[in-house]
């Protein structure tokens, strides 16, 4: 046990009972996880002109006004959001904060390996995927996918959230490089399909991987990042993630390269651990080029693991329930065959 640190499992089911979370229905089977708590989207969505955040001393409902809603989307019964548009969703989880405690955020694994852009906004925050101690207020998804539309429905998971008792204090960087010598048949990765079809949220395993993404090969151990365009890449390292620590995946330093290496970030305690079943795990790593076209080698530098320590280690770690990475290699998003 440490001073300070995240939260495990056991005590994120004690923040229902004391009110510290509440939320418009009861918590859902499989959505507390070892470090954290999947956020669940509410009835309905608005689709925006751009993207705000509101700034001290205003809600989001205080922005939410004609110059930036354009309508509202009903998810009750489930609605397609659009390759290229901005929603908001409320969440059907609120925060009530005490002192000491905060909470950050970020889109799940299987959100971000779909290119679906999504953080979280506060009342009053002025930066996203935050909530600082004493915050008492409500908290919306903002949602953009980027190359694939997707079916949602209220109840989807895009977002997680930890809650940190005490200061931040990292316990060490770990820089992890990309694989490109190459997985199962000789594939260092896959490129996202323009124009594909339809990703159903509530369909697992229920879309046929050809038809959305296209092979990736390196036979000279290089590959060219196009502009825009949106890879799955796996590290050359195998990761592991101690029971009693957790760990985040932060951007490596823009200078390194013309790409983000950076969507969904939290890896909870027990990933790539052999007593859990994850021995030879590695990061996968969503990766965008950007501005001009860029030459990835192998072994070059790409991201970062941020460890910190764990409040306590969790009662179940990764892997020891269903856990649709653990050992994972080159994997694409669970919604894929």
């Amino acid at each position: 046990m440490t001073a300070s640190g995240i939260l495990p499992d056991h005590r994120l089911k004690t923040l229902f009972d004391t009110g510290v979370i509440s939320a418009d229905t009861p918590a859902a089977e499989g959505q507390i996880q070892p470090a954290s708590i999947d956020l669940r989207l509410g009835s309905h969505a608005w689709r925006l002109r751009a993207s705000f955040l509101p700034g001290p001393g205003r809600t989001v409902s205080d922005r939410l006004n004609e110059d930036v809603v354009m309508h509202t989307v009903d998810l009750t019964n489930g609605a397609v959001l659009e390759t290229g548009c901005v929603y908001l969703a409320p969440l059907q989880e609120r925060l009530k904060l005490p002192p000491g405690l905060s909470a950050a955020m970020n889109p799940k694994s299987s959100t971000g390996r779909i290119d679906v852009f999504t953080r979280v906004i506060t009342d009053h925050g002025v930066a996203f995927d935050q909530a600082p101690a004493d915050y008492d207020g409500p908290l919306y998804a903002e949602i953009c996918p980027c190359t694939f539309s997707i079916l949602a429905r209220t109840g989807d998971r895009l977002s997680q959230i930890r809650f940190r008792e005490g200061a931040h204090v990292p316990l060490r960087d770990v820089t992890v490089s990309v694989d490109l010598a190459g997985f199962e048949d000789g594939i260092v990765g896959y490129r996202a399909r323009r124009h594909a079809g339809l990703v159903d949220l509530a369909k697992i395993g229920g879309h046929e991987r050809t038809r959305f993404w296209e092979p990736m090969y390196a036979p000279d151990r290089r590959l060219i990042l196009d502009p825009g365009e949106f890879y799955i890449l796996a590290s050359r390292e195998a990761v592991s993630i101690g029971a009693e620590e957790a760990a985040e995946m932060a951007p490596i330093a823009t200078e390194i390269g013309e790409f983000r290496a950076h969507y969904a970030g939290f890896f909870d305690p027990g990933f790539g651990i052999a007593e859990a079943g994850g021995t030879g795990s590695r990061a996968v790593l969503e990766v965008r080029g950007r501005d001009v076209p860029f030459i990835l080698e192998h072994g070059q530098p790409i991201a970062r693991l941020v460890y910190e320590p764990m409040r306590e280690a969790p009662e179940i770690p990764y892997g020891r329930a269903a856990s649709n990475y653990q050992a994972q290699g080159l994997k694409l998003s669970k919604f894929f065959v």
